[in-house]
């Protein structure tokens, strides 16, 4: 059982030890990156002071890394005084029918997880992203975002439980099976639950209608070959001053969002450019791609959490009695996660290839100098990192790094301009 042990606390705390070692070394990277591109950072990305970009960084990593290092702690000290075998056997002896307890135990380790990361979301939002300029929102407002955000956990991750419990009780060995397709249809629901549901909790979304940002949007649509009557202006400004645009849904339920923030921070070209990328991810079938990857991710991991739901070495390493599923599920998952971790390069692959794609469309459609000033005004307005590790990128990274997007637009844009008429 010692080895079981050793093997446990060095899978959990060695995963962690080198993820922290990647972002100790990524912001070295950067500092020395920093320091010899200065000029590109003041002049191209509009960054006045570079080491405000330094320090953002640094206090976010560091914050980061302090809420990994403690939450990890919590779990280990739970796990080993025996306080996680009283809470599953104080479950257990309510005597309720396992989709009960077992959705009871799921959203007990949720709300768990939540109250362990409350104080770390605190210090993010009104000191760091405070003390850089980032944070609009009143403390009244971010205590209302909790209890929504709570209430929607709770709804739906106990729907979720109960139907994954209810498999489990259903077909027995072959519950993984049905907890994939349930992954995969709670995937698709969300594409249209998400937008239309969920979103307007939090914010107010303005139809885009008429004026030059709704001509220079259709324009890109009849360019780009898309139709979508549904174009949003979302009011990003009453939270942070980070900025983005997404599309989500499928069919009739497609739609694009552009936040407030970034429509007040780009130009209309670079508006348009950045709209072309979000369209591409529709028109060349990334969404459905990313879904395929993602469920077959989720497979293999609900796979390998059968096989170690089955193992009496798991519960007896911390006196489970009885051996029930949630509870080993609960286990699986720790040992799972680190594996799913160190697996992100090969599903950050396929998003990246996707990316790359996206901005070739982007040059095609719009223009590629507008699509650069998009990226690195973008940059600039949110202090990102635009020079990672080339280590850290590859586990952290779905999307390529800015200089890089940068040249591949310009080779593509170059290829262009060199075809025949």
């Amino acid at each position: 059982m010692l080895v079981y042990h050793v093997l446990f606390v060095v899978v959990l705390v060695g995963t962690e030890a080198f993820f922290t070692a990647l972002a100790t070394m990524n912001l070295r990277h950067a500092e020395r990156t920093v320091a010899e591109e200065e000029g590109w950072l003041r002049e191209r990305v509009g960054v006045d002071d570079p080491r405000e970009l330094i320090d953002y960084n640094r206090l976010g990593t560091g914050l980061s890394q302090l809420q990994t290092w403690i939450s990890l702690a919590i779990v280990l000290l739970v796990l080993y005084s025996g306080v996680y075998a009283d809470i599953v056997a104080a479950i257990e002896a309510t005597g309720w029918p396992l989709v009960v307890r077992g959705t009871v135990f799921v959203l007990g380790a949720l709300l768990a997880l939540q109250a362990i990361s409350l104080p770390f979301d605190i210090v993010e939002t009104f000191v760091v992203e405070e003390q850089f300029g980032f944070n609009q929102q009143t403390l009244g407002l971010w205590f209302r975002d909790l209890v929504v955000s709570l209430a929607v956990m709770v709804v739906l991750g106990g729907v979720f439980a109960a139907a994954l419990f209810a498999a489990m009780g259903a077909i027995g060995g072959l519950w993984w099976v049905g907890a994939w397709l349930l992954f995969v249809g709670f995937a698709l629901v969300m594409q249209v639950l998400y937008p239309r549901v969920i979103a307007p909790l939090f914010n107010d979304f303005e139809p885009i209608e008429g004026g030059n940002l709704e001509d220079a949007v259709t324009d890109v649509f009849d360019r780009a070959g898309f139709t979508c009557s549904q174009l949003y202006e979302m009011d990003a400004s009453r939270r942070s001053s980070h900025s983005n645009a997404y599309f989500v849904g499928f069919g009739r339920t497609k739609r694009v969002v552009l936040f407030d923030t970034l429509i007040d921070q780009l130009s209309i070209p670079s508006i348009q450019a950045v709209l072309a990328h979000e369209l591409a991810h529709y028109q060349h079938g990334h969404t459905w791609k990313q879904l395929a990857a993602g469920a077959i991710q989720v497979g293999v991991v609900l796979f390998g959490a059968s096989l170690l739901v089955e193992a009496t070495w798991l519960y007896d390493m911390f006196a489970v009695a009885g051996q029930p599923m949630y509870a080993g599920l609960g286990l699986a998952v720790l040992l799972l996660e680190p594996v799913a971790r160190l697996s992100a390069p090969l599903t950050n692959r396929l998003s990246l290839a996707h990316e790359r794609e996206a901005d070739a469309f982007a040059v095609e459609v719009a223009d590629a100098d507008a699509m650069i000033d998009a990226l690195t005004d973008l940059t600039g307005e949110n202090l990102s990192n635009p020079f990672p590790h080339p280590l850290y990128a590859t586990f952290h990274y779905d999307h390529p790094p800015i200089p890089e997007r940068i040249r591949h637009i310009q080779k593509t844009a170059d290829g262009r301009n060199e075809r025949p008429v």
